[in-house]
């Protein structure tokens, strides 16, 4: 029979206690050897989760909690790690938010699967870099439900701002702070950032983590979500860097 005896000790030694506010830490946790395989594309990524917990509550007490906290209705972010991120001069990271239909369908209305897959493969050829997935980022913070409405009013002729706006939620309510924190965990070094989104490139600019501008990631265009990555263009100030075409 198994002893459970130093079960605890064994997860204290991957647990960290991120301070984020006057309220809460982060507990991350993490890393755990994560081989990743999508087509003829392999790796194996360092992975970690994080957990929002009250500023009073010690390793231990989120241990005993776990059971009783029913997480599997809640969702937490990960961050997958390759290479030397702690101490590599040169690191590329990419803020991706979580998309449940592009990400895990393959739905060809957004981007999203397109942009994780091609980020991961860039940062494994680069050598050092991090995706941290935001798993509070369904729909750009409105959630999966509320996105689901979204897109019944996209095929009304909405565009996806507009239908957004309609639900009375603003165009983007997302936030990178928890993201921000558990990267200053990981790292103090800065970091080139994969995106065309400005407001992402602003949070780290602001927490002086920009190390250059940015690395652009168009592609994955079809003529299903044409109109949704010119809408980003047009509407959300998403940085073009080059025409769009099928």
């Amino acid at each position: 029979m198994k002893d459970f005896s130093n079960t605890k000790e064994i997860l204290f030694n991957k647990m960290t206690l991120v301070p984020f506010n006057d309220n809460e830490n982060l507990c991350l946790v993490g890393p755990v050897k994560l081989p990743i395989k999508q087509g003829d594309f392999q790796t194996t990524f360092q992975w970690y989760t994080w957990l929002n917990i009250d500023k009073k509550l010690s390793k231990e007490m989120v241990l005993d909690a776990i059971t009783n906290d029913n997480l599997a209705v809640k969702q937490q972010s990960s961050v997958l790690v390759y290479g030397d991120f702690t101490n590599a001069e040169d690191a590329i990271i990419r803020m991706h938010s979580i998309c449940h239909t592009g990400d895990i369908f393959g739905s060809q209305r957004c981007d999203c699967g397109y942009q994780l897959h091609e980020s991961m493969k860039m940062i494994a050829e680069h050598g050092c870099g991090a995706i941290f997935y935001l798993a509070n980022h369904e729909g750009r913070g409105i959630g999966l439900f509320s996105k689901s409405l979204a897109y019944l009013l996209q095929e009304e002729g909405y565009d996806t701002v507009e239908a957004n706006n309609a639900l009375g939620f603003e165009d983007d309510t997302r936030n990178y702070e928890e993201a921000i924190s558990v990267l200053e965990s990981l790292r103090s070094k800065p970091v080139t950032l994969i995106t065309n989104n400005p407001k992402k490139l602003a949070a780290l600019k602001e927490h002086g983590l920009l190390a250059h501008n940015h690395i652009p990631l168009w592609g994955g265009l079809t003529e299903t979500n044409r109109h949704y990555l010119e809408t980003k263009v047009k509407k959300s100030g998403h940085i073009l860097e080059k025409e769009l075409i099928v």
